[in-house]
């Protein structure tokens, strides 16, 4: 059953979900729009959306469908929608820790998963902003949408249900912790390359070396040495 809800336009499908899933029922159900005007992003960050150029789509899974521990179910959950990009664009993508989605060096897509108690009930709401058509980044110059990245010029709908279908296939699958952290390593964005990282005052040049069972990031620090992190305490500028 294609539980898939469009909205015409909303503020925040995470917020607009809520309202209309079903909660006898162990589907996965989802709502979304190209029109919306106040999405959420890690951390309380908003992400900017064109009308009818991007997809805005949020997902609730039932807590008991899911085996991961939640920071490797975040990091699952990118690697599935990695999995579904590449064999659409038939481009090479990238997951920058902890789970933006790249593709030439671009952000095209960022997702924010959350877990929450509705109606007595656990879910994991996942939400993500993923640029389709839009052209013009010059206020972003780290973004980039499937048609700039690609050339490629996607129909939001039928790309909208096809990745709503492998989502439903594919998020809820028994996988193992190692292969997850596997995939994740194997896809991630500047690992083993000279980068230019900021923590709190200070920058430093470092390489990203891997990221392990419990989520942190280990980066070889230019003065430093080998260090780990966790989200928030170490950005990636360049």
């Amino acid at each position: 059953m294609m539980c898939l809800l469009y909205l015409k336009e909303c503020s925040s499908t995470h917020d607009e979900i809520e309202k209309f899933i079903s909660y006898d029922t162990l589907d996965i159900q989802a709502v979304y729009t190209f029109n919306q005007t106040k999405g959420k992003g890690q951390y309380g960050n908003s992400w900017e959306s064109g009308h009818n150029l991007s997809l805005a789509y949020s997902v609730a899974v039932p807590d008991e469908l899911i085996k991961l521990p939640n920071h490797l179910f975040n990091f699952h959950t990118a690697e599935v929608l990695a999995d579904f990009l590449a064999i659409l664009t038939k481009h090479a993508v990238e997951i920058k820790w902890p789970n933006d989605i790249i593709i030439k060096n671009k952000k095209v897509s960022g997702i924010l998963i959350e877990k929450k108690m509705m109606k007595g009930k656990p879910y994991f709401l996942i939400g993500f902003g993923l640029n389709v058509l839009e052209e013009n980044f010059k206020h972003l110059p780290k973004a980039g949408s499937l048609l700039t990245q690609t050339g490629i010029r996607f129909n939001l709908e039928i790309l909208t249900e096809a990745l709503h279908e492998y989502l439903v296939e594919n998020l809820t699958k028994e996988v193992s912790e190692e292969s997850v952290l596997e995939k994740l390593n194997d896809r991630l964005f500047r690992k083993d390359l000279i980068s230019v990282f900021e923590m709190g005052q200070s920058r430093q040049n470092g390489i990203i070396r891997t990221v392990d069972k419990e989520g942190f990031l280990w980066v070889e620090l230019e003065h430093d040495g080998l260090q780990k992190f966790f989200h928030k305490e170490i950005a990636l500028l360049y």
